[in-house]
Order: C-alpha cells, then structure tokens, then sequence
C-alpha cells in the first residue's frame, strides 16, 4: 500500500449501546501483528516521526484526534472522531503526528510488524533525506 486510505468500520447500533466489530481476517487491509493504543491530555501532541517499512491503522476510540500527515512537503489533517468509525491506514515514509483535541481521547493503532527501533524515523531533518532517495 502506498496511498493514505480512509476505511469505514461497520458499527450496530442499538438501544443500549453501539457495536463496532474489527475482524482482522483476510480482507482487511494490513496483516496485524502489533496493537498498541495512546491517550493524552487535551492539545498534546505524540507521534511526530516516521516509519521506514510500517505500515499502520489508526483507529479512534474515543474522543477526537487530528492526524497530521507529511508526504513530499505536503500535509494533510484528517480528524478522527469515535462517533464517525472511520479508520485511517498510514503506508511507511508518511510523516505523522497526532493531536488530542478532546480531554480523555484515546487512539487505537494496529501495526503490520513487531516494534523495531531501526524501522522509527524521528527527525524531520533525516525523514527528508530519506524522501529524497525515494
């Protein structure tokens, strides 16, 4: 995958609660192999790097978060809300950051690999570099 892509997750609404299943089966986008969630207080910001050869979903749970994408000099914002269910799936070498917009949101994100430390690019200044070669 290369592109940014915005999925839309099935949800069950009924009287007494909400419903939103995630199957990771075969038509899923990304093969999961890592799930981690991160939650922050109001218009504090995490992320802020780059993967090399991850490829990850980010799912929101509750609350409301600003994705910030950066590709090419490019940026985009895409705003995740729990009550929308839509997903976003992030290829490597996009530039991201989240930012908590709402107090007690939470994010979930699913990885396509185990945590390695020589997949992160964590400055801007190298992630351009490695652009460029790209």
């Amino acid at each position: 995958m290369k592109t940014i892509k915005i999925i839309k997750l099935k949800k069950f609404k009924r009287k007494n609660g909400t419903l939103v299943p995630i199957n990771f089966n075969k038509k899923f986008p990304i093969k999961i192999k890592r799930i981690f969630y991160i939650y922050g207080k109001k218009n504090s910001v995490r992320g802020d790097h780059a993967h090399k050869k991850l490829t990850q979903i980010f799912i929101p749970i509750f609350g409301k978060i600003k994705l910030v994408v950066r590709r090419k000099d490019q940026e985009k914002n895409y705003f995740l809300d729990h009550k929308t269910n839509k997903a976003i799936i992030v290829p490597p070498m996009v530039w991201c950051r989240l930012k908590f917009l709402k107090k007690n949101s939470i994010i979930l994100i699913g990885c396509n690999d185990f945590y390695k430390y020589s997949d992160y690019v964590e400055t801007l200044k190298e992630f351009k570099k490695l652009e460029q070669k790209l």
